[in-house]
């Protein structure tokens, strides 16, 4: 039987400049080949909620912040480490604003997997699994992968 999909053709996968990340999306890379399905590798940043009186220019915020080129960075880095120039074809890079795992969470709505590292680059090293990636699993509204390490 032929059914419409509920789901976006698509495997988001969460970036965030951590070694974990690099890892999720060479897999998620992999998985998306094989089932032949749109790469979506998506990057979050956001504004600190505390800013100090010498970080704020006269008047209004800075027009690009220094968080937003980094997101940037960070997810250039990875997909260049994962596939060097040779990028797959239909492969769709993001940057967005907000805190990850609301943004996730609402990417997770219209894919058909959420790939994303056990942990990310802040946080207690002894963790199995970060805060973000917990509410990945808790909240998503696909499937959730969270991938560990290369092997």
């Amino acid at each position: 039987m032929n059914t419409p999909s509920t789901h976006a053709d698509r495997i988001v996968v969460g970036i965030d400049g951590s070694d974990h990340s690099t890892h999720a999306l060479r897999a998620a890379a992999g998985l998306a080949s094989a089932l032949n399905l749109r790469l979506e590798a998506l990057t979050c940043w956001n504004r600190s909620e505390i800013y100090l009186a010498a970080q704020i220019p006269a008047g209004v915020f800075a027009e690009i912040d220094p968080r937003e080129a980094e997101a940037a960075r960070f997810v250039e880095d990875a997909v260049e480490r994962v596939f060097g120039l040779e990028r797959p074809r239909g492969l769709i890079t993001g940057i967005r604003h907000g805190h990850p795992a609301q943004i996730l969470v609402q990417e997770s709505a219209k894919a058909r997997l959420l790939v994303v590292g056990r942990r990310g680059r802040g946080g207690f090293l002894g963790l199995r699994m970060g805060s973000v990636s917990s509410a990945y699993i808790a909240h998503a509204r696909c499937p959730v992968l969270v991938v560990s390490s290369q092997e």
